[in-house]
């Protein structure tokens, strides 16, 4: 089987995945954050653990740019410039942010996380920079470029404001949970969750690609059960957290 051949099939594989994951994360939480706990193995420090999750992502597009034949087409630096934009930030930034001695990284869900971002980021790459359609610079002003990465912008933003809003909870040295409130706060328990669906969905359509679809799916397969779990959380833990939020879409679910 060829690369291309071997491609494909590991895409249709890692559609199938995604949707088994989804079906069973409904029913198991992934144990890491709040929600770490003993049998999954060793637990890493949660800042250690989201660089060693995030590094394969960080570095492995830019080798797979350079890899490939696009280094000269536009599109291509584009597509690399956003997703270098997330994943540096995502992978040294964000962990800095993080407060509280709670937590943390069962060693299985590190080596997951590893497996999931290696796959993915060389499904993306090599479509991008090599197996795919060679673009011309005309498709930075496709409509579907174009809503696209308003979609991306968007997401990385409500993501980013979401998290500073988590991380204003805890004074340095503080542990425990509270009530986040503010922004999208006011509709949704984990708009840090809806913000990295809406940035991966633009990913999705600016890339226009299978891939970069696998990616959206992913997303939504990891983070839609998890929002679940943790809206059940806090209406557990705060009598009085807000009856009208939803867990994930405002006014919906």
């Amino acid at each position: 089987m060829d690369e291309v051949g071997f491609f494909h099939t590991l895409l249709l594989a890692w559609f199938a995945l995604a949707a088994v994951t989804f079906v069973l994360l409904l029913f198991v939480r992934a144990p890491y954050g709040r929600y770490a706990r003993r049998g999954w193995g060793p637990i890493l420090g949660k800042k250690m653990g989201w660089v060693i999750m995030e590094l394969p992502s960080a570095l492995g597009m830019p080798l797979l740019f350079l890899l490939g034949n696009r280094q000269d087409n536009a599109p291509a630096l584009v597509f690399l410039a956003l997703w270098e934009i997330h994943y540096l930030h995502r992978t040294f930034v964000f962990p800095l942010g993080l407060r509280g001695s709670g937590g943390g990284h069962a060693l299985a869900t590190v080596v997951m996380a590893i497996f999931f971002n290696s796959v993915n980021v060389y499904l993306n790459g090599r479509w991008l920079f090599f197996l795919g359609p060679r673009l011309e610079p005309a498709w930075l002003a496709d409509p579907r470029f174009l809503l696209g990465g308003f979609l991306f912008a968007a997401g990385f933003a409500i993501c980013k404001h979401s998290d500073a809003i988590l991380r204003a909870l805890r004074s340095p040295g503080e542990s425990g949970y509270k009530i986040p409130r503010g922004g999208l706060f006011r509709w949704v328990t984990c708009p840090n969750y809806l913000g990295e669906i809406i940035e991966w969905c633009g990913w999705a359509l600016l890339t226009w690609s299978l891939a970069g679809l696998s990616f959206a799916a992913w997303t939504v397969a990891n983070l839609a059960p998890r929002a679940r779990q943790h809206h059940r959380w806090y209406r557990q833990e705060f009598p009085d957290y807000p009856r009208e939020r939803r867990a994930l879409l405002p006014f919906i679910c």
